[in-house]
């Protein structure tokens, strides 16, 4: 089955509405040449709406970095999937390992992120990874098999072919590092085996699982010769519409 690649910039809490508005027009216009793949950013809450307005008429997806588990209540500082759909956006990114490590978000947590996401219209993006502990010690599997199977807890196989998996292995999040080709895809592989457990070999294979850990204009070629990296999910180089342009346009 041929997947459609996916290149995701995560934008993180960097620019202001402005300048993200001034990064998304130019992203618009280096995709413009692809009808073979897709293109999303991700910028902070600020910046979706006039983000999400810049972008309506491409076809440059707009995605958030976390969503709220509820369609709405008394949950100060979040933000809900109807408020999300409202706005334009159609992806979000859930559990991170931002949101896991730095702000305490469980397995469980990311579940509920997810199904309230699925039930909102959303695409989810579902992050998993390992720290550099783990991958030390011999538990990347185990991690990633806990991570996978809890996130995807009462999804239907109707729902799971909406998923994106995302593949960040945390020690190379940010660091420069960036786990070699045949490293990457010997976990997509182990997670695409993880889906067709939990669903079946068809949903297995239909579901997206991009790769993210310091994706660079020069790795990214390498990376997307891999038989189960189905794009990239972008830290730092997406903020740049240059580098992002060469990832963009892969080959």
């Amino acid at each position: 089955m041929s997947r459609r690649p996916l290149l995701a910039g995560n934008w993180k809490m960097y620019l202001t509405s402005g300048e993200a508005v001034r990064l998304a027009k130019a992203v618009a216009a280096i995709s413009q040449k692809h009808v073979d793949r897709d293109v999303m950013v991700a910028p902070s809450f600020t910046s979706l709406a006039a983000v999400a307005a810049e972008l309506k008429d491409s076809d440059v997806l707009v995605g958030a970095q976390n969503v709220a588990w509820e369609q709405e209540g008394a949950y100060t500082g979040e933000i809900s999937p109807r408020m999300l759909t409202d706005l334009g956006v159609q992806m979000v990114i859930v559990g991170h390992s931002e949101r896991r490590h730095i702000f305490g978000e469980d397995n469980a947590m990311v579940n509920q992120r997810l199904l309230a996401a699925l039930d909102g219209g959303l695409v989810p993006v579902l992050c998993v990874g390992e720290t550099l502990d783990e991958r030390e010690s011999s538990a990347t599997l185990q991690t990633l098999e806990a991570q996978l199977c809890e996130g995807l807890e009462n999804v239907t196989s109707a729902q799971a072919e909406q998923v994106v998996l995302a593949y960040e292995p945390v020690w190379a999040i940010g660091t420069g590092k960036t786990a070699t080709p045949k490293q990457a895809q010997e976990v997509h592989h182990f997670l695409r085996q993880l889906l067709a457990g939990l669903f079946d070999k068809k949903i297995a294979e239909a579901v997206r699982v991009l790769y993210g850990g310091s994706v660079k204009p020069d790795n990214i070629d390498e990376l997307m010769a891999q038989p189960d990296i189905d794009g990239a999910l972008v830290g730092g180089a997406a903020l740049n519409v240059d580098s992002f342009a060469r990832i963009v346009h892969f080959t």
